[in-house]
């Protein structure tokens, strides 16, 4: 009787190993149809350039924009003819630009920037030089803000955040 019992608490081993592997078996089955978790895609980086002739100014922007999520300077010219190259060797989705360079002047990176700008790209005019006359012709060139160093330097953040945002798709 005990090598009954045995084989009886055999086949019942063999009966609860047999049930173990058929749960295992569906389990796989169910999580092979489950679609893999994607992989997290980076938030697009803000591209900025900055056009600005003064290594402090520079520093200060650098630092501000690089404290706002998904925003990434790509690039910095001092004078004219570096910001042209720039803009057209770099992708780019915002420029912070003053009008008083080391070489040349913010007016003509503006007349210069022409197809170098891809649709939804921002020029911001960063000036201490903020006088009704260089804000109208900054404009009608093609700035799409313009903003005073002396008193505005939060609202070039508060753009490049929105802008971020938008990118990101963190309305």
């Amino acid at each position: 009787m005990v090598a009954n019992e045995m084989n009886m608490s055999d086949k019942g081993g063999q009966v609860n190993a047999e049930r173990a592997d058929d749960v295992t078996s569906m389990l796989n089955r169910n999580s092979t149809k489950r679609s893999a978790p994607r992989p997290v895609q980076p938030a697009h980086q803000l591209r900025v350039l900055l056009i600005e002739d003064s290594p402090i100014i520079r520093s200060r922007l650098v630092e501000a924009l690089s404290e706002i999520p998904n925003v990434e300077v790509t690039g910095q010219a001092e004078n004219e003819s570096d910001a042209l190259v720039l803009l057209r060797q770099h992708k780019w989705d915002a420029v912070v630009l003053d009008l008083q360079l080391r070489g040349g002047t913010g007016l003509g990176v503006l007349k210069g920037i022409g197809g170098t700008r891809s649709p939804g790209a921002k020029v911001i005019v960063f000036t201490n030089y903020a006088f009704p006359q260089y804000r109208d012709r900054s404009l009608s060139l093609g700035a799409d803000y313009f903003f005073d160093k002396a008193r505005e330097f939060h609202r070039v953040r508060e753009v490049l955040q929105d802008m971020a945002k938008e990118t990101s798709g963190l309305h």
